[in-house]
């Protein structure tokens, strides 16, 4: 495993600085989270009488604060959202709720891709599935439809997160046998997740109740899929084998800038700072903006854009001789050159 170059080594160093929470600051943002969204899930109920198409366009901001949610559960589980780490393991359980994803069997998955991301000989728990041009050329003919269905678009962002966040999370999958904690996160998860759909449809009704929030959950899962697919999911990414691999290089360059619009940015957390999450994971995103303005060096490394970033779906396989994700044409039009 390779160390990666010094100058490298030292920015998680420079970076120390920024780890430190402001939990006025984090109930402040939880709060200007979780509220809005309950008013604006409150607003579309109440408009099921008057029309539903009317309420319905307020399930995509009332899907960008449940995707804000899950981003400050996901800081919770790197300890850095509030000072005590009791509150940050209490409110990310409560928030897994609401985001139905179970908080501690998934800061278990979420740490060993933090560990071993852009490492071709650790991939599989917390990823998304990716081979090699070889692997994929040496697969028989139905694994390789196979891949190629897992990695169209309409699974990827369509019916992969659905079934992610609605069946998959209700296992504790890839952890089985990992005793009793991965059982006891998501089966705890679950029973709250009943408890709350049992009180709200005896609230509003089962038709209501699913025509309000179905729609808030499948699209806030695309958009978290894509966040996580676009943010290690593009052309001059990085993927080496163990011997190779550098922790430091697989963060910095394996892990994207995604520069979106300040609005988006606000609903995203920050998470587009991808690159600087990866390498101090301890810092709050309410204070990554802070590390590119004090460190503009860093805000045009892997920066990508929103028009430009939608160019990464039809990158599926990483090409070993070239150093690249390549398309599927790319890798068949080199294999037959």
């Amino acid at each position: 495993m390779s160390q990666g170059p010094p100058e490298l080594r030292a920015l998680p160093q420079l970076l120390a600085r920024y780890r430190e929470p402001d939990s006025a600051r984090a109930v402040f943002e939880l709060v200007i989270t979780a509220v809005p969204l309950l008013l604006i899930w409150a607003v579309i109920q109440g408009a099921l009488g008057h029309g539903y198409w009317l309420g319905l366009l307020l399930e995509v901001p009332a899907a960008g604060l449940l995707v804000r949610l899950f981003m400050i559960q996901h800081d919770c589980g790197h300890g850095s959202f509030f000072r005590s780490r009791a509150v940050n393991d209490w409110v990310g359980r409560a928030l897994g709720v609401m985001t139905l994803t179970p908080y501690d069997y998934w800061r278990g998955s979420h740490a060993r891709h933090h560990a071993n991301s852009g490492n071709l000989d650790h991939r599989g728990l917390g990823d998304i599935d990716t081979l090699t041009v070889s692997e994929f050329h040496a697969r028989p003919r139905g694994r390789r439809l196979l891949y190629r269905l897992y990695r169209h678009p309409i699974v990827m962002f369509g019916v992969g997160p659905a079934y992610l966040f609605l069946l998959k999370h209700r296992l504790p999958v890839g952890m089985m046998r990992g005793g009793w904690k991965p059982w006891l996160s998501t089966m705890g998860t679950n029973a709250g997740i009943a408890l709350l759909v049992v009180t709200m449809v005896r609230w509003v009704g089962y038709g209501p109740f699913l025509l309000v929030h179905l729609p808030i959950v499948i699209l806030a899962a695309s958009i978290g899929v894509w966040l996580f697919y676009v943010q290690h999911q593009f052309e001059d990414t990085y993927w080496s084998h163990d011997e190779d691999w550098s922790f430091h290089e697989a963060a910095l360059h394996g892990s994207s800038h995604y520069h979106l619009p300040a609005v988006l940015r606000w609903f995203t957390a920050n998470i587009g700072i991808h690159h600087i999450h990866h390498l101090s994971s301890r810092i709050p995103c309410y204070r990554l903006p802070e590390v590119l303005r004090d460190h503009p060096q860093l805000a045009d490394v892997r920066r990508m854009t929103l028009l430009p970033s939608l160019r990464s779906v039809r990158l599926v396989l990483w090409d070993e001789e070239r150093f690249q994700l390549v398309s599927f044409g790319e890798a068949r039009a080199r294999r037959a050159g």
